[in-house]
């Protein structure tokens, strides 16, 4: 087990929680901004972004990014962006790269690479190869470094498939996802067959879907370099889902994790230099 800091990656809001599910899922530029701010003070990182439009459904909308993005850096300037380009509700690869032409001080920092397709347990998240190439080249034309989604170990060949035809830079930052119905269960041996699979140079970061939330954090908290928590993945507390959670609470159960196993968490700096990011005044 490792004792470095560990990279705390918030993800709050997805595309897919709503209002009807749960009161506590921020929805409005201002709630997602107060929301990650919040955690941001408990010793998050690094936060994950989704926008939504006015009536909750998601948006690729780079002037609601922006707007986010600006809110977040004006009392966090140092915190790790990363927007999304999810295919899970939008197809159109442009479309998905709007957010990754914002400049200046609302530049994202690294942006969502989801290295293949796959099953959720009512929908598909489809990202053909030219998809993923074409996200992939205007991030590197933009200076934004890829967070690179894998929910099985194809995915983790598919990173080295595009590492070996010089695509992707070194170092990596792998965000590494168990427990959804149509990929990796979150047990050790699927785990570990990515975990040996990764490139040399790599970070990672585990996450849980749903109920298997916790144990990727624990996991995580072990083996990892970070972890990955918040209302995208996980709308509960507890495993029986008697108490919705706020993602403050899903932070502070992540942050437990860590001091029980005598992690301290890693600063906003650290994540940059780590990642090799420019720092931030």
């Amino acid at each position: 087990m490792t004792s470095a800091p560990l990279i705390i990656n918030l993800a709050p809001t997805g595309m897919v929680p709503n209002r009807g599910q749960s009161p506590h899922v921020p929805i409005a530029p201002a709630e997602i901004v107060a929301d990650v701010c919040g955690c941001i003070d408990l010793g998050v990182s690094m936060v994950h972004l989704h926008a939504r439009e006015p009536d909750g459904n998601p948006s690729t909308d780079r002037r609601i990014y922006a707007e986010i993005i600006a809110g977040i850096r004006s009392r966090h300037p140092d915190t790790v962006i990363v927007v999304t380009t999810s295919g899970r509700r939008v197809g159109d690869v442009e479309r998905r790269a709007d957010v990754l032409w914002l400049a200046g001080d609302v530049k994202p920092d690294m942006a969502s690479l989801t290295l293949g397709s796959m099953n959720f347990a009512t929908e598909a998240s489809v990202n053909p190869p030219a998809t993923i190439l074409r996200l992939a080249e205007i991030m590197r034309e933009r200076g934004i470094k890829p967070e690179l989604e894998v929910f099985d170990l194809g995915m983790v060949n598919y990173a080295r498939y595009m590492i070996d035809r010089g695509l992707l830079t070194p170092p990596y930052y792998f965000n590494i996802l168990l427990g959804n119905v149509g990929t990796a269960q979150a047990s050790l041996l699927p785990l570990a067959a990515m975990l040996g699979e990764l490139p040399s140079q790599s970070y990672f970061s585990l996450a849980g879907m749903g109920r298997f939330q916790a144990q990727a954090v624990a996991l995580g908290a072990v083996l990892g370099h970070g972890i990955r928590t918040g209302l995208e993945d996980n709308l509960w507390r507890d495993a029986q889902r008697t108490r919705l959670a706020r993602n403050a609470d899903l932070v502070q159960t992540a942050l437990g994790i860590a001091s029980a196993l005598g992690r301290p968490v890693a600063t906003a700096a650290q994540t940059r230099a780590w990642l090799a990011l420019e720092p931030r005044a």
